[in-house]
């Protein structure tokens, strides 16, 4: 349950919003709260201040100094709460400790151990408590605050001034303390938060461990001088020196030499990548065989690991819908809680048997309190989506929001699109057919003088099959192209027109029906054909062919075993669209679907009822990534694609899919589990802490330091099935 203070369960300690890009050494803190961290610039959330940046390197696993300041307060807390728990308990076993010590003697003993128990390591919680009965906003606190501080001060009551005390609450000729149940209380309210807060720094693992890729230095190569520069003196276009068994410190493309890149940590693929002059290397990725040269494509916030960061924070402290009912049960509980209290109080002050009413009012009613804190309420929702979360950017499932998380659990339908996603999205050209006085060299010149224009993965197939042939590349002015259909321009003098038969149609070009047959037996072979004319006449086709990825029957048969109907789109012509769906088993396919055509589909399939996830690489998918229910990048394709959709797959694999609906549906259950646990436990024990069974049993009540214990139990619980996530295997559909 939110609060405009502090969120129920130490919420502070979650991922703060990302104030504009990420930088690879953006870790902000206070300098008056060394224990407040988050992700970008921003104000302490206690203090108001500006935070600083500083190194994550300085605070990795337990040296977190938030994390240190709780150990030190709970080892405070538990080393004066034996002691008082041994006084108060010991006399219960039989052992004299009133008659060695004096009863008096033993009750000041306690409260001198307990004081620094409750008013300093307790000190949070009743600052906390008080801010929330202020702003109205109850929470957690507000009942351990109550509790606890009714429990310590009718105590202190009853040592400094006995006489005040009423012969109700008298026992034995003694006034009863409650030392012992306030300060084991705290300190396992504490060792429950100290815990907590573990967690939570394990589960933002993935962001540090993100942050730790990119290497401090970069060696850069300018004007014939190498030398060491911080990563943020990179520039685009600079010259970098990689050496083996170095990490590449930014994006780009290598330009001499060639290596094996280790790209675990960012795509999750184990084995390392061979890379040569042209291929593009990723920040943060570690060079292991050779040296090499590269230019520098994107620095800073434009790389891919910064990108990355940023979309795992953001999602991390994003919300689901499902955490709106977890809200609003938690928003009633609080008073319903207090009210039962209340009753509670008023009940055993009237009924109460054998010992003085009073006191077993104020003992059920503070059991009350603190058993029925929503901690583990509040720890639901947020706990399992920021691990699951974090368990999906490991796998290079880059998931931008709880809500899309949510979303892509109910997705009965799955639009992919063809080039790129289910192929390789890297053609080459096989076939290249001329006609009449037109010689085969000659076709494939003017074509690829007009495809070098374009950035279409045909047209660079045709423009590297030029070139493999050693022929020149004609300039091309006036040039112009239609998405889904092809492209024109002038070469020599001369209209050249490269593209679909439909499309060439359209423009009045002749003699199309002269190579029907033979394109037609390449279409049955899963080739692309593009037609070309010269001065609106048919000058000859070419054929190009894009592999099917290796892993795409595996995707497609996971997903259909998940229950999930496939449907591929695509521009391309309906028998290379045909070849490729059934030699995948797709479920329906679409041909010659302009992105208009793609984002009316989404649109249409959604109308009918349908859960809709689009996948897709290119500018053209955008508008149907968007409308989708979930739409999913692929991570080679288009900045455009991964800025419209709500999930990226980082290797631009359609196994990541299967991956990325698994992790959803897994988050989800665990979700609804933890929802479960939290209103289980109060469902059954906050009756018993009432007393309800004590008339039917054997006079069975909660003692307040078992209530807390089982206060903390519910929550650790919560926590450690949250952490079950980080285990969850991923890609096991088969």
């Amino acid at each position: 349950m939110a609060t405009d203070e502090q969120p129920a369960c130490c919420a502070s300690h979650r991922p703060a919003a990302v104030a504009g890009p990420v930088r690879m050494d953006a870790i902000y803190t206070c300098p008056m709260h060394p224990e407040i961290e988050q992700i970008g610039p921003g104000a302490c959330p206690k203090c108001g201040m500006d935070l600083e940046p500083k190194t994550i390197q300085a605070e990795t696993g337990d040296d977190d100094p938030e994390l240190r300041a709780m150990a030190r307060r709970l080892w405070i807390a538990a080393a004066l709460t034996l002691p008082v728990f041994l006084l108060s308990m010991l006399p219960m076993a039989g052992v004299p400790v009133d008659r060695m010590l004096g009863r008096t003697a033993s009750h000041w003993l306690q409260l001198l151990l307990a004081t620094p128990v409750v008013l300093h390591a307790g000190w949070p919680f009743f600052a906390r408590g008080a801010r929330s009965l202020v702003t109205g906003h109850l929470n957690m606190f507000t009942l351990i605050a109550i509790g606890t501080g009714a429990a310590y001060f009718s105590s202190i009551v009853a040592v400094l001034f006995p006489e005040v005390i009423p012969h109700q609450f008298r026992h034995d000729g003694g006034v009863p303390v409650y030392f012992e149940a306030a300060a084991v209380i705290i300190t396992l309210v504490l060792l429950g938060q100290w815990l907590e807060l573990k967690a939570r720094h394990r589960t933002g693992a993935a962001i540090r461990e993100l942050l730790s890729l990119a290497p401090p230095l970069a060696r850069v190569v300018r004007n014939g001088q190498e030398s060491e520069v911080p990563l943020a003196e990179v520039h685009v276009g600079d010259i970098l020196r990689v050496r083996p068994g170095e990490k590449v410190p930014v994006d780009g493309r290598l330009t001499e030499g060639e290596s094996s890149v280790e790209e675990a940590m960012i795509t999750g693929e184990p084995m390392p990548v061979e890379k040569r002059v042209g291929d593009a290397v990723i920040a943060g990725t570690l060079n292991q065989t050779g040296g090499f040269l590269m230019v520098a494509d994107k620095v800073g916030q434009d790389t891919m690991l910064s990108r990355i960061i940023g979309m795992v924070a953001e999602a991390q402290r994003s919300r689901a819908p499902i955490q709106q009912l977890a809200d609003a049960v938690a928003g009633s509980f609080v008073p319903a809680v207090l009210v039962i209290a209340a009753l509670t109080f008023l009940v055993w002050a009237i009924a109460a048997p054998e010992q003085p009413p009073l006191a077993w009012a104020l003992v059920n009613a503070i059991a009350v309190l603190i058993i029925a804190c929503p901690c583990a309420l509040g720890l639901a929702t947020p706990m399992s989506i920021m691990v699951g979360i974090g368990r999906g950017a490991r796998e290079g499932v880059l998931v931008k929001s709880a809500e899309v998380l949510e979303r892509l659990e109910k997705v009965d339908t799955v639009v992919v699109d063809k080039t790129g996603t289910l192929t390789a999205g890297r053609p080459s050209l096989t076939e290249c057919t001329a006609v009449g006085p037109v010689s085969e060299a000659e076709v494939l010149r003017v074509a690829a003088g007009v495809e070098q224009n374009s950035e279409h993965p045909l047209a660079r197939a045709v423009v590297a099959g030029a070139r493999e042939r050693g022929l020149p590349l004609p300039l091309a002015s006036g040039f112009g192209s239609v998405t889904g259909g092809g492209a024109r321009g002038t070469v020599d003098g001369r209209e050249v027109l490269v593209g679909r038969r439909g499309w060439l149609a359209e423009r009045g070009v002749a003699e199309l029906d002269r190579l029907d047959e033979q394109a037609d037996a390449l279409e049955r072979q899963g080739r692309t054909v593009m037609r070309v004319a010269v001065e609106g006449r048919l000058a000859g086709m070419i054929a190009v062919s894009d592999p099917i990825k290796e892993s795409a029957a595996d995707a497609v048969r996971s997903l259909h075993a998940m229950g999930l109907r496939l449907i591929m789109l695509t521009g391309d012509s309906e028998r290379t669209a045909r070849t490729v769906a059934e030699a995948l088993g797709i479920d329906e396919f679409r041909a010659g679907v302009d992105p208009e055509g793609k984002h009316a589909l989404v649109r249409q399939l959604e109308a009918e009822g349908r859960r809709v996830a689009m996948a897709g690489d290119g500018i053209n998918d955008a508008p149907a990534l968007a409308e989708a229910d979930v739409g999913i990048a692929m991570g080679t394709g288009t900045d455009a694609a991964m800025e419209s959709a709500g999930i990226t797959l980082v290797k631009g694999d359609l196994r990541g899919i299967v991956k990325a609906i698994e992790l959803s549906r897994g988050t989800m259950r665990n979700i609804r589990q933890n929802l479960f646990f939290a209103l289980a436990y109060n469902a059954v024990c906050v009756p018993l802490a009432a007393g309800v069974l004590y008339p039917l049993s054997s006079h069975l009540l909660l003692n307040p330091m078992v209530a807390a214990a089982a206060m903390s139990l519910s929550s650790l619980s919560v926590v450690a099935n949250a952490l079950r996530l980080k285990s969850m295997k991923l890609g096991s559909w088969a």
